[in-house]
């Protein structure tokens, strides 16, 4: 059994929470350049430089990408073999949330009893944390502060299995095209297939940790994801909602069985500033 300090849990959320939000992944900064390249609309293009220009200015300033800094979703993998030791792994996460949102200057825009008062917390806790048990002595912790217009726009579709392939597709491209600029394109796309209502939520919200274009091993789904973004970027939203051929940077699609009375599809959508963290314990 290897002993993990609550404490260097708490350290690692604080530092991976702001790192997220200063600093853009390589992953998507390369696709955003890639994009430029391939952007038929002048003005696409402008709006593409000027997103990267303010990831320039983020890192170089260590300011945030954005003023909404986001939920606080952390993703624990927890090895079976790991016993965390003076104090509790939730608390730990909460008070590296916390300091994160303080010394980072970074906004909290959690709020209580959301149906009516929406009191601010004023720490951005609590935090949303997904937890799996893994095999081995490691504890990998992955932080994504998911901003509040592009999560506005997901989606759940309890489709009939016999709607298929084809079902799937207009589900997700639907979403996109009533999404409009709302959640601040060229966005990531998060679909999840199968399970229950809430496994395919998950699904696809997972789907946005992965490096961006990266395909699904399985031909069939990669093969989806590839018609879905194709379709996607057809629609003619563009960046920020100004017209072009770059709606989305990607679709990532992740699949899990279902019942057979059921086919649950989960779309998760992803503003540019596409911000997550891990790092491993």
């Amino acid at each position: 059994m290897r002993e993990i300090s609550a404490r260097k849990v708490t350290e690692a959320v604080a530092h991976l929470f702001q790192e997220a939000n200063f600093n853009l992944g390589e992953d998507v900064l390369d696709s955003l350049k890639q994009a430029i390249g391939k952007e038929e609309s002048p003005l696409g293009r402008q709006v593409l430089e000027q997103i990267l220009e303010n990831a320039r200015i983020a890192k170089s300033e260590t300011i945030p990408l954005c003023q909404d800094c986001g939920a606080a979703v952390v993703f624990l993998e927890l090895g079976q073999d790991v016993h965390i030791v003076d104090g509790d792994l939730y608390a730990a996460v909460e008070e590296g949330v916390r300091q994160a949102y303080n010394l980072g200057y970074l906004r909290k825009s959690m709020a209580r009893q959301p149906f009516s008062a929406r009191v601010n917390t004023k720490d951005n806790t609590p935090a949303l944390i997904h937890t799996d048990i893994v095999s081995g002595d490691r504890l990998h912790i992955t932080v994504l502060p998911k901003g509040g217009g592009s999560e506005n726009m997901s989606r759940l579709g309890m489709l009939k299995p016999a709607e298929g392939r084809q079902g799937v597709i207009d589900l997700v491209v639907k979403t996109v095209d009533d999404a409009g600029s709302n959640p601040c394109p060229p966005i990531i796309v998060g679909v999840g297939i199968g399970g229950t209502s809430d496994k395919a939520m998950m699904l696809a919200k997972k789907a946005l940790l992965r490096r961006v274009g990266e395909p699904n091993p399985d031909p069939e789904v990669a093969e989806m994801e590839r018609e879905l973004l194709a379709r996607v970027n057809r629609l003619g939203v563009g960046p920020q909602g100004l017209g072009g051929t770059t709606t989305a940077l990607a679709v990532h699609v992740e699949v899990f069985p279902a019942h057979i009375a059921s086919m649950p599809v989960g779309v998760n959508i992803q503003c540019h500033s596409a911000r997550h963290k891990e790092a491993v314990l």
